[in-house]
């Protein structure tokens, strides 16, 4: 399935700092409890496909603070997430945290197939999924804003990335799914690619 599109965020924030942290470790206060709260309130398994700082700093180990849950989508998708524990939601008055549905991003076709778990059995029904480091570097590029030049260029540094399977997967599985002129991003991962490879 294929979600695409754009928003902007234009709302403040709440930000608490977070370890990086092994997959399995146990998340900390506030998220934990927050978590917690949705997983009660689930009447099914619910899995969330998690992007953008709270998996970048939590299973990726990158130094940043958030104050949300960025997700790409959830399954199945008749759950209204946002109402549940979106922005000013009770929990998120709650507990300053809440789920934000990203939607100027755009990620591999087969990028279900390479999610991994993070906070592996702290929840009944609720699971949260990370795409794998190339899907994650290769879903910055729709936007490519010096943040997400920066989160790609640290996941490709401290995961030892290599180059051609970015760029195999780029063109086999995201290419053709991006808004806009595609040179722009071609040409915008190889700029980026040759930016990583002499920090290597």
């Amino acid at each position: 399935m294929r979600h695409t599109g754009i928003c902007s965020r234009t709302c403040g924030r709440n930000s608490f700092p977070m370890p990086g942290e092994a997959p399995g470790a146990i998340l900390p206060s506030p998220w934990k409890d927050f978590l917690g709260e949705v997983d009660k309130a689930l009447e099914k398994p619910l899995e969330i496909h998690c992007v953008g700082g709270f998996a970048l700093v939590f299973y990726y180990g990158i130094p940043r603070t958030t104050g949300d849950i960025d997700y790409y989508t959830a399954v199945p998708a008749d759950l209204n997430l946002e109402e549940m524990a979106g922005y000013d939601s009770a929990l998120h008055r709650k507990y300053k945290i809440y789920f934000h549905r990203v939607t100027v991003t755009t990620l591999p076709e087969e990028y279900e197939e390479r999610l991994s778990e993070m906070a592996t059995g702290q929840f009944e029904r609720l699971r949260l999924l990370v795409p794998d480091p190339y899907d994650y570097i290769l879903s910055k590029l729709q936007r490519a804003g010096l943040k997400d030049f920066d989160d790609a260029l640290y996941l490709f540094r401290s995961r030892k990335l290599q180059s051609e399977i970015l760029r195999e997967r780029y063109h086999r599985e995201l290419r053709d799914y991006l808004i806009g002129p595609l040179e722009q991003h071609d040409a915008t991962l190889e700029r980026w690619i040759e930016i990583f490879e002499s920090a290597v």
